[in-house]
């Protein structure tokens, strides 16, 4: 199996089970599917590369700090396997990269003129939808 930078081999597992979908005689007695999992307590992962990852992966991290991809796009193991790998390769990849931090903006004075002329017509057309005055 493929080494990912960063990552040490015993924390990666592998594990095979059938695809779903339809077949014919053989799909029941072939175990095509793959199912990697990272194990994030064994990864050695800074935290926080570890705390983006998990954040990106979603339900795919179970409550026990497992991450778990499953593929089973193609019809052989290594196919599947590679596949998964490389999903966990871009999943860390995306992970390793911080998101830029939002500059504050202030919005320009057309645009608040703009915004508080809209808020004055509304304000008018929902006050005309009142009852009339007594006369």
């Amino acid at each position: 199996m493929r080494r990912l930078p960063l990552i040490p081999p015993e924390a990666l597992s592998v594990t095979f089970l059938p695809s779903p979908g339809p077949g014919g005689q053989h799909v029941n007695k072939v175990e095509t599917a793959v199912r990697l999992s990272l194990d994030l307590d064994r990864a050695e992962l800074p935290d926080a590369l570890r705390l983006r990852l998990v954040r990106l992966a979603g339900r795919r991290v179970s409550g026990a700090g497992v991450l778990s991809i499953t593929a089973s796009r193609h019809r052989t193991q290594e196919a599947n396997r590679r596949d998964a790998l490389a999903r966990l390769e871009a999943l860390l990849a995306e992970a390793a990269h911080p998101p830029r931090p939002r500059k504050a903006t202030k919005p320009t004075r057309a645009s608040a003129e703009r915004r508080l002329a809209a808020k004055a017509h509304r304000a008018r057309a929902k006050a005309a939808r009142g009852r009339p005055p007594p006369d």
